[in-house]
């Protein structure tokens, strides 16, 4: 019975941003600006620092693959609307949406990991500059990465595998302009009671283990810098950390603005409009924050560009 009413959902409808014709053209023009600026802009970032010998550092490795997990996480869910809007087709199979959601969870989590392992980077070399050649080493780089890409998947993996089993009869409309988790549980005529505690265990562990990490490394980092005698040197100490700072804040504020802000009487359409911020916003804004704030990464792009 339960593999009958399953299957009796093969697509589902994403009803995107809006619905009135005249404003799809419009709509298309802007999230096609903003996707080729956040892919290309990361890209650049990503191409600066593997050709500049100056940016092989742990701290430029982490940037170059959250610059490729911004750019994969965008992808995930820009380039369906755009053909959504340009075949005037709102439709995506049952396996496509269950696809976009894996990739658009782990993505962001991955960001999420990247952003507290960057954090722990900060700190290790201005808290502990002596034993940064150790704490940091290639090898250490590449067991933190791996990690991380571990274990956002296997959360990912965890939602994707919950949410296949359960039955959608009710209705195929999602009232958003990607396949998230929560608009496709309020579909499900299954009992969905693990998936509602596998997302609030699993996401405060994501959102919540890095966000830690993130606040005592720099509780210490400051606490260093202000033993730092001389202005230059806390000034010099503390610009390395100012584009990090300005990314999490991003992240953090846009992603408290989406789950965590009370909803409203017209809470659908606020919150597509939020999740855009969350979504493309913040990621077309990461390779310019990391550019015009670092002065090591402006010398790169003028390298790669002359």
């Amino acid at each position: 019975m339960e593999k009958s009413n399953q299957s009796s959902v093969s697509e589902f409808l994403l009803l995107g941003l809006s619905e009135k014709p005249e404003e799809q053209p419009l709509l298309f023009g802007i999230f096609l600006g903003m996707y080729l600026v956040t892919v290309l802009g990361n890209l650049i970032i990503i191409l600066a620092i593997s050709f500049d010998s100056h940016l092989h550092t742990p701290m430029y490795f982490f940037l170059a693959n959250l610059s490729f997990a911004d750019a994969c996480y965008s992808s995930t869910t820009v380039p369906k609307m755009l053909v959504n809007i340009q075949t005037q087709s709102q439709t995506i199979p049952f396996g496509g949406c269950l696809a976009q959601m894996h990739f658009f969870m782990m993505f962001g989590a991955l960001d999420d990991f990247l952003l507290g392992v960057l954090a722990y980077d900060r700190y290790v070399a201005i808290c502990k500059p002596l034993h940064y050649p150790t704490l940091m080493s290639p090898f250490m780089c590449m067991l933190l990465l791996t990690v991380c890409w571990i274990l956002t998947n296997l959360a990912a993996l965890l939602h994707t595998l919950l949410m296949a089993k359960l039955s959608f009869c009710v209705g195929n409309t999602i009232h958003h302009f990607f396949c998230d988790v929560v608009p496709l549980l309020q579909l499900s005529c299954s009992d969905t009671s693990t998936n509602q505690a596998a997302l609030f265990t699993v996401g405060s562990i994501i959102l919540t283990g890095p966000l830690s990490l993130i606040i005592l490394s720099y509780i210490n980092i400051i606490s260093s810098i202000l033993r730092v005698p001389s202005a230059s040197g806390r000034q010099k100490a503390f610009s390395t950390c100012g584009s990090h700072l300005t990314v999490v804040f991003l992240f953090y504020g846009a992603a408290i603005g989406v789950y965590l802000w009370p909803p409203s009487s017209q809470s659908e359409g606020k919150d597509r409009v939020a999740a855009i911020f969350y979504t493309v916003v913040t990621l077309m804004l990461n390779p310019f924050i990391y550019s015009f704030r670092n002065k090591d990464m402006k010398t790169a792009l003028r390298k790669l560009l002359a």
